[in-house]
């Protein structure tokens, strides 16, 4: 599994704009075409590294076969975008700007544009994505009430809290689009594998998360999902939803977590009921199948949390990012006697997604104890420059490592280690589980 996200980008002084987004982003990536006179690069922790379309830079984790993991790699994406941001404001200092950069984990802009966070879990080809319509799209729509990031929206008419930045940005069930017909799952057939054996799950309705607890979560209960859909012998309730692009927005508009949703057959769920039937399903199949040990502690969290859910979400505080903010959003309001529309409430809203460590609102609620942790900052920091163990990652981090080191020239994608010299040696790694290979061991040594 891995986690593609999106940033977004400004420059503030003393309140005013001075640079552009694009600019921005400029100043931020001259350091990384240095380390590969592109701004598109491998890291030597096996990710990748990029500036996407919108001026947004992107980073991918490598591949992992641990939630953990994933959770630190994740995790170290924003530390290593972080001292691009240190180094960036440095050199903007000494070309006389006095303002400031932000970079924020979030998924939406002051003009209403939306940018993603994509998960992508790798499946076997046979599982069958026809019936993804009965269990995982109604799972994905309804999961948002653990796994969103909220948000201060304004509809045009009024300003209401709502739980996910992403629901209202999407416009289909499945499809192969990613941004002007947005999809919950694209299906494009890109597995970055072997495609006789393998696909790629590419899910990209979920928010950015700043909580680990809430990535830990999300990750682990759609694997859990997953196990059992790739079981065929189980039985699950088909949940089919009438229209899931509308379900996803009712949901999302009420975090009271009363409002139902009409499924294909005519019954109406809550999203509550929805997960709460999941759950008792993946309960009864780890009691006779059993499950790997992270998943079967995503499933105790998971079946928490529900409970949680059910008796009062404030409970989630520590755990859940738009419950988080929405105590925060609250308590600031309770102070100053502002209503929800008020600028400064806008300003608490954006600074919970602050990557910044010393700026940012969430990692000022968790230096204070009031964020559960699932990776300690050290795992996060040798994350930031050692791949998984495990996986493919290792490989490809090697290689770039020891490439750099004697100032070779290389190519590198997910699947592909390439010598850019005359013979133009090429190496495809088509197991993401294999971390050990000779034919990468004796090129790594040539080097």
């Amino acid at each position: 599994m891995g986690i593609e996200t999106e940033f977004g980008v400004t420059f503030s002084h003393q309140g005013q704009r001075r640079l552009s987004p694009d600019e921005v982003a400029r100043h931020l990536f001259k350091r990384v075409v240095t380390w590969g006179r592109s701004s598109n690069v491998f890291l030597e922790n096996g990710s990748r590294l990029y500036l996407d379309v919108g001026s947004h830079p992107e980073y991918a984790t490598p591949e992992c076969d641990s939630i953990s993991d994933l959770i630190a790699h994740d995790k170290a994406g924003e530390w290593i975008i972080h001292q691009l941001v240190t180094d960036a404001q440095e050199r903007l200092r000494a070309d006389g700007h006095r303002g400031e950069i932000f970079v924020f984990k979030n998924n939406t802009d002051s003009a209403n544009n939306s940018y993603g966070c994509h998960e992508n879990y790798l499946t076997p080809r046979e599982e069958d994505p026809g019936t993804y319509n009965q269990y995982l799209i109604p799972f994905l729509v309804s999961r948002q009430i653990y796994a969103g990031a909220g948000k201060v929206l304004f509809d045009g008419r009024d300003t209401r809290y709502v739980i996910s930045q992403r629901a209202e940005h999407m416009w289909e069930a499945m499809s192969s689009a990613t941004t002007r017909s947005r999809p919950l799952i694209n299906t494009r057939d890109e597995p970055h594998a072997d495609a006789a054996k393998y696909r790629r799950l590419h899910v990209i309705v979920g928010d950015s998360n700043m909580s680990e607890h809430a990535t830990f979560l999300k990750v682990g209960a759609t694997c859990v999902m997953l196990s059992i859909l790739e079981d065929h012998g189980q039985v699950l309730r088909d949940f089919t939803l009438e229209n899931p692009v509308r379900a996803i927005r009712e949901i999302s508009q009420d975090p009271s977590l009363r409002a139902k949703v009409r499924l294909a057959n005519g019954r109406e769920v809550s999203a509550l009921e929805i997960q709460t039937e999941f759950v008792e399903r993946a309960l009864k199949y780890r009691d006779r199948k059993g499950l790997p040990v992270e998943e079967d502690r995503a499933l105790d969290l998971w079946a928490n949390t529900i409970d949680a859910l059910w008796r009062d979400p404030n409970e989630l505080s520590s755990q859940v990012d738009w419950i988080a903010k929405r105590r925060l959003i609250d308590e600031y309001r309770d102070r100053r006697g502002l209503s929800l529309d008020d600028p400064k409430i806008a300003m608490i809203d954006l600074l919970y997604h602050d990557i910044d460590p010393d700026r940012g609102l969430f990692y000022r609620l968790q230096k204070s104890g009031h964020a559960d942790r699932i990776v300690s900052d050290r795992q996060i920091r040798e994350a930031a420059v050692i791949p998984p163990q495990t996986t493919r990652a290792r490989l490809r981090g090697a290689f770039v490592k020891r490439a750099k080191e004697q100032r070779r020239d290389y190519t590198v994608d997910w699947v592909h280690l390439k010598l850019n010299d005359q013979a133009q040696r090429t190496l495809t790694l088509k197991n993401p589980f294999k971390s050990h290979d000779e034919r990468v061991e004796k090129l790594i040594s040539s080097l």
